[in-house]
C-alpha cells in the first residue's frame, strides 16, 4: 500500500505499477496501460486529504489487482474516468473507490516470490522528476510507435481489403456476363436436345376404326439431358397394337435406345408375333446390342373388332382400363423389364366393353419425390374416371393436373374404343 498526496508520490506509484505487473507476467503493453492508468488517476484526484494505492494478489481466478482508495466525496473527472475505462474496460468504480483488475496465469501466482518483488520496490531510490518524465515521455513514445504500426497494418489491410473489393466485383461482372452465355446456351441445348428426341417418336398417330387415339408427351422441365420415353401405335394383321415404354437413364444414348426399341418394335410388330414374344424379342435385342441397359414396356394388342384386348407389360406401369358405367381397373399382370435376359408370361385377355378408355403413362406423370406411389395411382384413377371421354381431352386434363414443372420426361397415351360401324 502507497501512501498518494504529492506530485511525486505519483510517479513513485507509477514506477512501483510498473515492477509489480513485469513481476506478475504482464506483457509490456499491459505494463504501461496499468501504470498509465493508476497514475492517471491518482493525479487527477490528489487533494491535500489522504489517497492510498494497493496492490493485491488474487489466487482464485489468479489475478492482480490495483485498488485507489480515499474517504471525502471527491471524484475522478468524467474524461479522466472515460479515458481508463476505454483503455482498461475492466476498470469498476464506485464512492471512494476504484479496482482495476488483470486476469493472470495461474503459474505467475504460485512460482511469484513476493519477498523478491518487496525487495524491488524498497530499493527503488527516488528519481528526479526529469528521470520520471523521461520514463513517462518513453512508454509514450513506445505507445505511439505501437498505435503507429497498428495504424500502418490497418492501412496495409484496408488496401488489400480495397483490391480485393476491386477484384470481386470484376469477377462479379464477368461471371454475370459468363451466367448470361452459360443460360443461354443451356437454352439451345435444351431446344437441341427435345428437337433430337423428338426425331426419335412418331411422327403421327394411325386412324383407326372405331378407334380415338391421343398422346401428350412433355420433356423434363430442368435438364437438358434427353430421356428414353417412347410410344408407338401400328396397324398390324392381328389389330392396333399400342406401346409405352422406358429406357432407363437420362442421355443422348438413352435417347438412342429408345429409338433403337422403338424401331425394332416397328419391325417386329410386321411379323404379326404375339405380344409376349414381341417383348422377348425386345429383350434379347437388348442384351445383345446394349448390354448393361434395361428398359420397361407395356404392350397393348386390340383384336380387330375392338371387343377384346392383349397386354403384355415388362415391369412398366399398369395400364388403366375405364369400362362404360363401371368402375376403373388397373391392368397389373406383368413379367421381368427388358435387359435381364428372362422370359415374358403370355399376355393376358381382357374383354372391353363399348366406349371403353384405355390409359397408358410413363412414370414421370406420377412419381414425385416424397409421395407415396400407391397413393399417386388411385389419384390418377379418380382423376381419369371423372375426366373428359374424349382421349384428347382426358389427355390434357391429366397434363395440367400432373404434369407441372415435371422433373421426368412424361407421356400420357389415352384410348376409347367403339365397334366399328357395319360399311
Amino acid at each position: 500500500m502507497t501512501p498518494l498526496s504529492s506530485e511525486q508520490d505519483i510517479f513513485a506509484l507509477r514506477r512501483h505499477a510498473k515492477t509489480i505487473a513485469q513481476a506478475v507476467g504482464l506483457d509490456s503493453r499491459d505494463q504501461v496501460r496499468l501504470a498509465t492508468a493508476v497514475s492517471e488517476l491518482g493525479r487527477d484526484l490528489l487533494r491535500p486529504a489522504v489517497m492510498t494505492a494497493a496492490f493485491s494478489l488474487q489466487r482464485e481466478p489468479a489475478a492482480l489487482q490495483a485498488v485507489l482508495q480515499w474517504r471525502d466525496d471527491r471524484a475522478p473527472s468524467n474524461e479522466s474516468l472515460t479515458a481508463i475505462t476505454r483503455l482498461l474496460p475492466q476498470t469498476r468504480h464506485e464512492r471512494g473507490r476504484i479496482e482495476i483488475t488483470f486476469l493472470i496465469p495461474e503459474a505467475a501466482v504460485r512460482d511469484l516470490k513476493v519477498e523478491e518483488v518487496l525487495a524491488r520496490l524498497e530499493s527503488d531510490s527516488p528519481a528526479s522528476a526529469i528521470d520520471d518524465f523521461r520514463a513517462q515521455s518513453r512508454d509514450l513514445i513506445a505507445a505511439l510507435q505501437e498505435a503507429h504500426a497498428q495504424r500502418d497494418e490497418l492501412e496495409r489491410l484496408n488496401e488489400e481489403l480495397t483490391e480485393t473489393n476491386a477484384g470481386v466485383m470484376a469477377l462479379y461482372a464477368e461471371l454475370s456476363v459468363e451466367h448470361k452465355d452459360v443460360v443461354e446456351r443451356f437454352g439451345e441445348e435444351h431446344e437441341l436436345a427435345l428437337a433430337l428426341q423428338r426425331t426419335f417418336l412418331p411422327a403421327g398417330l394411325p386412324e383407326v376404326v372405331g378407334a380415338e387415339l391421343a398422346v401428350r408427351y412433355l420433356p423434363a422441365a430442368s435438364t437438358t439431358e434427353i430421356g428414353g420415353d417412347f410410344y408407338e401405335a401400328v396397324n398390324t394383321s392381328h389389330g392396333l397394337l399400342l406401346a409405352v415404354g422406358d429406357v432407363v437413364g437420362h442421355s443422348l444414348q438413352a435417347a438412342m435406345v429408345m429409338g433403337e426399341l422403338r424401331h425394332a418394335l416397328r419391325a417386329y410388330a410386321a411379323q404379326n408375333l404375339p405380344p409376349h414374344i414381341l417383348l422377348e424379342h425386345l429383350d434379347h435385342l437388348l442384351t445383345l446390342h446394349q448390354p448393361g441397359w434395361s428398359a420397361t414396356v407395356c404392350i397393348v394388342l386390340v383384336e380387330p373388332g375392338n371387343a377384346r384386348l392383349h397386354i403384355a407389360n415388362a415391369g412398366h406401369l399398369p395400364p388403366l382400363l375405364l369400362p362404360t358405367g363401371a368402375a376403373p381397373r388397373y391392368l397389373r399382370e406383368h413379367g421381368p423389364l427388358l435387359g435381364l435376359g428372362l422370359p415374358q408370361p403370355p399376355a393376358t385377355s381382357h374383354r372391353i366393353e363399348p366406349g371403353s378408355q384405355l390409359l397408358l403413362i410413363t412414370d414421370g406423370l406420377i412419381e414425385t419425390r416424397g409421395s407415396d406411389l400407391h397413393e399417386r395411382l388411385e389419384l390418377l384413377s379418380s382423376s381419369a374416371a371423372n375426366g373428359p371421354k374424349e382421349p384428347d381431352a382426358l389427355c390434357t386434363k391429366l397434363v395440367d393436373a400432373f404434369g407441372s414443372d415435371p422433373e421426368d420426361d412424361i407421356i400420357v397415351f389415352a384410348a376409347r374404343f367403339q365397334p366399328p360401324r357395319d360399311r
